[in-house]
């Protein structure tokens, strides 16, 4: 088992290795200066190092008593199935301590995950996505019958 390195901070984070690590967990193509906003605007980050190389990470937007929100966790493949997901999602919910809620949305498939980690299931949730019609085929959103 790694032995893991976690760190809370922006200052040491090379945002091209990052954008590399979304498109081998696989969470898509995001670009380091899109990342560098993203991270810079959250309220609570996560990097974990396997050595000197980046194998996790995650954010969480949050104002600060009413409602945080969970996003962009990651890891590495190679390091996948050993619980490290987990930890950060569990670091996470504890830097957020404290929120009246704590939100994600979760890609189809993987609701059991989070649910072994403490979340319940929204009935009411809504989005609103850049391209609807690619998040309705990958099943995130759903439109209601008409």
């Amino acid at each position: 088992m790694a032995e893991y390195s976690w760190d809370h901070s922006l200052d040491t984070v090379d945002f091209e290795e990052l954008s590399q690590l979304y498109r081998i967990a696989p969470l898509g193509n995001k670009p380091p200066e899109e990342l560098e906003v993203v991270f810079g605007n959250s309220r609570f980050f996560c990097f974990v190092r396997d050595g000197g190389a980046l194998v996790g990470a995650g954010r969480a937007l949050a104002d600060g008593r009413d409602c945080a929100y969970i996003a962009d966790v990651a890891v590495h493949p190679s390091h996948q199935g050993r619980g490290l997901g987990s930890d950060i999602v569990r670091g996470l919910v504890e830097l957020a301590r404290g929120h009246k809620k704590i939100i994600l949305y979760a890609s189809p498939g993987t609701e059991a995950f989070y649910e072994e980690l403490g979340f319940l299931r929204m009935n009411t949730a809504m989005a609103i996505w850049n391209d609807p019609d690619r998040a309705v085929r990958s099943g995130l959103l759903g439109r209601s019958p008409r």
